[in-house]
């Protein structure tokens, strides 16, 4: 096996030969302990519009970018790549039982799962997409089916969050286009990986949200396809009653979530003005 530490000497990336962006992508991986590849470099090179602090180093090794005195993020990512792995066979099955639900239009895994970052206590974090006019109602018959199968879901406060399924993030197909927008955001969304995706459901959730490449250009390829023109939403009796029903049960939980008849995105903490206020740290 490679020995990380002896087998190629650790190299400071001269400025001149370091694009902005580049730079800029090393530093927010950073803020998730995450080296980068050649290859994510380049998928991942940043808009050039925020200020870096100089004094900030990148060094490389076996490959791989990272800030001065990280070097030990090469083995954690290559650690962390098979642990997220099991993680994700995980998401698999879970995605394929809940893609027979003919109202679920797109499952992807979503947060360091999607980027092959997970630790070996973290969830399993998904995004589910539905059909429009049914998202309250498929969340009901996706909790009832997953319990049916047996399958761990995590639970407000759960503290042991270990492979269980985090279904915090719900969107209406018909309300695609994300509303907070920076680059933490940005990257989040460039960075899901679909494991169910019908009706083009994927590359339309992209196109609603093509503003993601004014941070990360090369993060995603968007294509240009034809939908057709979106009907007005519109919801049933038992859509209200679920959408009410699951919200009176919630509302004395709820704190920054967002929560409305077309989705329902569980972050108690606000993780982009976290990033956001250490990238301010570093400008």
């Amino acid at each position: 096996m490679l020995n990380l530490y002896t087998s190629v000497v650790t190299k400071t990336v001269s400025e001149e030969k370091f694009a902005k962006g580049e730079k800029l992508s090393v530093y927010y991986h950073n803020l998730f302990d995450y080296a980068l590849s050649f290859a994510d470099l380049i998928r991942w090179r940043a808009s050039d519009g925020l200020e870096i602090n100089q004094n900030l180093q990148v060094m490389q090794k076996n490959g791989y970018f990272f800030l001065e005195g990280k070097e030990s993020l090469i083995y954690q990512r290559l650690l962390r790549k098979r642990i997220s792995a099991k993680k994700l066979e995980i998401a698999k099955k879970a995605s394929k039982a809940f893609s027979f639900i003919p109202w679920v239009k797109m499952v992807a895994a979503t947060g360091s799962l999607a980027m092959e970052n997970s630790t070996e206590g973290s969830d399993v974090d998904l995004l589910i997409i539905t059909q429009k006019g049914r998202l309250w109602t498929t969340r009901l018959v996706v909790y009832f089916l997953a319990r049916i199968l047996g399958v761990k879901t995590r639970k407000p406060f759960d503290r042991n969050e270990k492979d269980k399924l985090c279904l915090n993030m719900w969107l209406d197909a018909g309300d695609l286009v994300w509303r907070q927008r920076n680059i933490y955001t940005a990257h989040e969304i460039a960075q899901i990986v679909p494991l169910v995706s019908k009706d083009n459901t994927y590359e339309r959730f992209l196109s609603k949200n093509e503003w993601i490449l004014k941070f990360w250009p090369n993060a995603v390829r968007i294509q240009s396809l034809k939908f057709r023109k979106e009907s007005k939403i519109s919801f049933g009796l038992f859509e209200w009653l679920a959408y009410k029903i699951q919200y009176l049960y919630m509302k004395k939980k709820v704190t920054n979530e967002a929560i409305t008849p077309t989705r329902a995105l569980f972050h108690p903490q606000d993780w982009s003005k976290v990033v956001l206020d250490r990238l301010e740290g570093i400008s």
